[in-house]
């Protein structure tokens, strides 16, 4: 635990008693602050009494008192409605913050030089978390990896010269984090998302970029507009990752597989991606430079980097390798709960048996028409079957197979009689789980259980 002292002495309210909220808690309260923490379900109000917590109806509270409020983010801030308590906080002159403005508040007085690596993104931010935090612990370096992806920030061990906190961030995060300021601040991509929270995808940008507005050093994808735009804007120290698109400016290249380091004169080639597959795919070589960058900025060797990628396991739900029956490949992809996840996915294979549907996302999957050419045959299951069958119609072989189970075994069968070379069956929805399971890890772990369940299937890496 790192215990949030910056407020010993004085009263926090706390909304919100999820895992990041509980461990919020009981950080203030281990580092000497007056917590009064509320949330809407009652239950979660009575686990964290039985651990020592304060609580309190917020409702009722004398606001005057509290020297901040510390939201958890899945709370509206600003959109479609601010919450109520931020209502009540303004009204009386309280600022509100977020879990990860503790840590920060704690690092800027305890060990200003900790290492500090904050990752944000639309897509891709918790395998390059991931990725950093692999290669770094690879190398013998103590890691504390957390934030959006697993453990709360403020359940990892305190910062310390001899720690790199490895943190992934969402927009919600960054939103309740005045005083963020990393080390080093990564910005992979930025498509339209979380709107609803946002309001409009100029204040969704602005928001990703105060990551890296207050890095000492910034590490940039500029594949998108947005970030071009961000990267231009800049002040101080930059990298540049370039996959898609030449940009401006020197900087790191994945192209085909290649990490180039385009800094140095003349470029040279740092990392090797074929054979990797935890790491297929051009948003994979995205994130496999700025792995690269954010190791050689806290001193890895160019060679100890290149090892340390080769045994990167990836996450699960991401274009997981779940194993292989003859020369077919089943793929786990389950997180893809947009077209744009979905897109690179495709992007990554020439033959594809595709799974999709689900709770469809607004836009559907028109977008992803490029890359029909190489779908083998889709198998729709979940509410979108209906509108996926009109766009597919015409241009792709589809079946309507309504539940997992039956579109594993359809697929299983199609792609053992393809004839291409490496036909793969591709879970990749496109659209959120909840019409028919409890979230994208239940989908995913379900496609893995049906797929262990084939007769023949060999195990990744055998």
């Amino acid at each position: 635990m790192t215990p949030s002292t910056t407020f010993a002495g004085q009263s926090v309210a706390l909304f919100g008693l999820g895992g990041s909220g509980l461990a919020t808690a009981l950080s203030l309260t281990a580092g000497g602050a007056h917590v009064v923490a509320c949330d809407d379900n009652p239950a979660r109000m009575e686990a964290a009494r039985e651990r020592g917590i304060a609580t309190g109806d917020l409702r009722r509270a004398e606001w005057g008192g509290f020297a901040a409020l510390v939201l958890a983010p899945g709370v509206p801030l600003t959109h479609p409605v601010p919450h109520w308590t931020v209502d009540l906080a303004e009204a009386a002159g309280v600022p509100v913050i977020g879990d990860i403005e503790l840590f920060c508040r704690e690092r800027a007085a305890t060990s200003p030089d900790a290492p500090f690596v904050a990752i944000t993104g639309t897509n891709g931010k918790s395998t390059t978390t991931a990725l950093i935090a692999h290669v770094l612990t690879a190398v013998g370096r103590d890691v504390q990896m957390g934030g959006n992806i697993g453990t709360a920030i403020l359940s990892l061990a305190p910062p310390s010269p001899d720690r790199v906190h490895v943190i992934e961030l969402s927009s919600f995060q960054i939103d309740l984090t005045p005083s963020l300021a990393p080390t080093i601040g990564v910005l992979l991509n930025l498509t339209p998302d979380h709107l609803d929270r946002h309001g409009d995808m100029t204040r969704y940008a602005a928001i990703k970029e105060r990551l890296v507005t207050g890095a000492a050093h910034a590490v940039v994808g500029v594949d998108d507009e947005y970030c071009r735009a961000i990267a231009g804007r800049r002040q101080g120290p930059i990298t540049r990752i370039h996959v898609g698109e030449a940009g401006e400016g020197p900087g790191i290249l994945a192209r085909n597989g290649i990490v180039i380091d385009g800094r140095r004169e003349p470029a040279e080639p740092v990392a090797d991606l074929a054979g990797i597959g935890s790491l297929r795919g051009a948003h994979n070589w995205q994130n496999a430079a700025i792995a690269y960058v954010v190791a050689r900025e806290l001193g890895v060797t160019p060679d100890a980097f290149a090892a340390a990628l080769a045994s990167f396991p990836g996450l699960p739900h991401r274009m997981e390798e779940v194993g292989r029956r003859g020369s077919v490949l089943f793929i786990n992809d389950s997180k893809a709960t947009n077209a744009d996840s979905t897109e690179k996915a495709l992007s990554a294979f020439q033959r594809v048996h595709w799974i999709l549907g689900g709770k469809p996302k607004e836009g559907g999957i028109a977008s992803l028409a490029p890359y029909f050419p190489r779908i083998a045959h889709a198998y729709l299951i979940g509410a979108a079957s209906d509108d996926f069958a009109a766009t597919l119609d015409g241009h792709v072989p589809f079946s309507r197979c309504g539940t997992l189970s039956a579109a594993v075994v359809e697929a299983a069968a199609a792609a053992e009689a393809d004839a291409s070379g490496e036909p793969v069956v591709l879970l990749s929805p496109a659209c959120a789980s909840y019409d028919q399971f409890r979230s994208f890890e239940d989908r995913g772990d379900q496609f893995r259980d049906l797929v262990r369940a084939l007769p023949g299937l060999r195990p990744p890496g055998a």
